[in-house]
C-alpha cells in the first residue's frame, strides 16, 4: 500500500486514530485527523491537519483515503460522504494488516477475547517466541508494523470487522455470540454477521477455531473455507477438536492427539475452560507442544475486573467483574460464583434482553442492586426473580451491599451494562468499585 504524497483522512482520534496518524505520517502521507470532540489538546496529535467538533463533509475535499476507529458509526456524516464519493474507507486493523508480517492469530467473540487474547501470548513466550499483543483490547495492530514478532495475537471487535477488506488471521478464532451492541446493530443476526467476517478472507490453508457449543458459533463449521477445529466441553463426534475428559484437556489435532493436565489452571467458571480450549487449540495448529501449553496455562492469573478477586470483609467476599458488559458474561460470572451473591449491576443500556438473567438469580442472587441509567428498565425486565433494589450511583450501591452482606455472601458487581453513564469505561468503573470495597 503506497502512502506518500496521499492525503489521508483519520476519523476517531482514540487510541487507535493516533496510532494510525502516527504510522501514516512516518510514511509520507499527508494526514488529516477529525473527532467530534472540540475540546482535544492540540499538542497530543501527530502531525498533520485537525478538524475538530461537528463533522463537515467538505474536509473530505482532495481525500484519496480514510481510515476510521472502530468507534466511528457508519452513520457518521463523513462516513457516508466519503461512501457517496467512493474513496476507500478502512479501519486501523486493515491498515494494520497491511504492514505487519508476522503471522496473525485474531480472536473474536461477544465473551473472553482478552482473557484468550493474553493467555495465547503467554503461551507463544513460554514456547521461547516474541508475540505482538493487542487489538481491540489496548495496543493498536498498527503499532506492531515497525517492529519484528514472531507472532501476532491480535484482539479483534464487531466494529473493526465491518471496515476489513483484505484482513486474514491465519487462525481465527471465534469464541461465543450473545446480545450484545444492540444499540449499534438491529439484531444478533446483524451482529453476528460481523463477527464471522473473521474468516471472510481465510483461504484453505488457515485454521477456524470454533466454539461447538455455542449453535450460533458452530454453524460456521459449514461455511468457513479454512480448517475447522473445535473447541467444547463434551467429546466431539468429528476432528480436529479438544474436549475436558476427567480433568484435563483431551484433543486430537490430526497429526497428534494428547491430554493437557488442567490441575493447576486458576481461573473459575466454564467459560474459562471454555476460553482456556480455545488459545490450546490455536496454539497447537501454531505447533506448541502440549507441555508448553500445560506450563503457561498452569502460571496464568485473572485479567483486571473479569471475575477479580477483590478483598474479604466481614465474612464476604467482594468481587469485581466490570467487564462483564452485557448479559451474556453476567450469567457466566453469576455461574462461577458461589451463593448466596447479592450483584450490583446497571450502567448504560445498550439494547440487549435481560431475560436470561431471571434463571440465574432465582437460583444464586438473594439481593439485585441496581444503578444507573438502566437501572428502571433492568427493574421492569427481572421483577419478581429476586429482591431488587435501586440506587443513583456506585458509592450508595457499595454501602447497601455492605449493610445486606452476612458472612458466606459473595457481593458482585457484574454491571450488564457499559459504563459510559458514570464513568470512561468498565476499568474505572472496576477501580472506582475496588476503592470503594477497600475504604469499607
Amino acid at each position: 500500500m503506497e502512502l506518500k504524497d496521499k492525503r489521508v483522512m483519520v476519523i476517531g482520534l482514540g487510541v487507535s486514530g493516533r496510532a494510525a496518524a502516527c504510522f501514516l505520517a512516518g510514511r509520507g502521507a499527508t494526514v488529516v485527523m477529525t473527532d467530534r470532540r472540540p475540546d482535544l489538546a492540540r499538542e497530543q496529535m501527530p502531525p498533520g491537519e485537525l478538524r475538530l467538533g461537528a463533522e463537515d463533509p467538505a474536509w473530505l475535499r482532495g481525500v484519496d483515503l480514510v481510515v476510521t476507529s472502530p468507534g466511528v458509526p457508519p452513520t457518521s456524516p463523513l462516513m457516508r460522504e466519503a461512501a457517496a464519493l467512493r474513496i476507500p474507507v478502512i479501519g486501523e486493523l486493515e491498515l494494520g494488516y497491511r504492514f505487519v508480517r508476522a503471522p496473525i492469530v485474531a480472536v473474536t467473540g461477544t465473551n473472553g477475547k482478552s482473557t484468550v487474547t493474553v493467555l495465547l501470548g503467554a503461551i507463544f513466550r513460554a514456547a521461547g517466541r516474541e508475540p505482538f499483543i493487542g487489538g481491540n483490547l489496548g495496543t493498536p495492530l498498527i503499532a506492531a508494523a515497525n517492529e519484528s514478532f514472531d507472532v501476532a495475537v491480535v484482539e479483534v471487535s464487531s466494529y473493526q470487522l465491518e471496515t476489513i477488506e483484505r484482513f486474514k488471521a491465519a487462525v481465527a478464532i471465534h469464541l461465543n455470540l450473545t446480545d450484545d451492541h444492540l444499540d449499534r446493530y438491529h439484531d444478533l443476526a446483524e451482529y453476528g454477521r460481523a463477527k464471522a467476517r473473521i474468516f471472510e478472507n481465510q483461504e484453505q490453508g488457515d485454521w477456524a477455531v470454533l466454539n461447538r457449543d455455542d449453535p450460533e458459533v458452530w454453524k460456521l463449521a459449514h461455511t468457513v473455507r479454512s480448517r475447522a477445529f473445535s473447541f467444547g466441553l463434551t467429546r466431539p463426534e468429528r476432528k480436529p477438536a479438544i474436549w475436558c475428559e476427567s480433568g484435563a484437556l483431551a484433543f486430537d489435532d490430526g497429526d497428534r492427539g494428547g491430554r493437557i493436565a488442567m490441575n493447576r489452571f486458576r481461573l473459575p467458571g466454564a467459560h474459562n475452560l471454555s476460553n482456556a480450549m480455545a488459545a490450546a487449540a490455536a496454539a497447537l495448529v501454531m505447533k506448541v507442544e502440549p507441555e508448553v501449553i500445560e506450563r503457561a496455562l498452569a502460571g496464568f492469573s485473572s485479567l483486571p475486573h473479569r471475575l477479580e478477586f477483590v478483598r474479604a470483609h466481614l465474612g464476604a467476599e467482594w468481587i469485581d467483574d466490570s467487564k462483564g458488559t452485557n448479559v451474556g458474561a453476567v450469567v457466566e460470572a453469576l455461574n462461577a460464583t458461589p451463593s448466596p451473591i447479592i450483584l450490583i449491576a446497571g450502567g448504560m443500556d445498550k439494547g440487549g434482553d435481560y431475560a436470561p438473567l431471571r434463571a440465574p438469580l432465582e437460583r444464586k442472587v438473594k439481593l439485585l442492586i441496581l444503578l444507573g441509567a438502566a437501572r428502571e428498565k433492568m427493574r421492569k425486565a427481572l421483577a419478581g426473580a429476586t429482591t431488587i433494589e435501586c440506587v443513583a450511583a456506585l458509592p450508595e450501591a457499595v454501602r447497601l451491599a455492605a449493610a445486606e452482606a452476612t458472612a458466606g455472601d459473595t457481593v458482585l458487581m457484574s454491571p450488564a451494562c457499559s459504563s459510559f453513564d458514570q464513568f470512561k469505561d468498565y476499568a474505572e468503573r472496576g477501580r472506582v468499585f475496588q476503592e470503594l470495597v477497600r475504604a469499607l
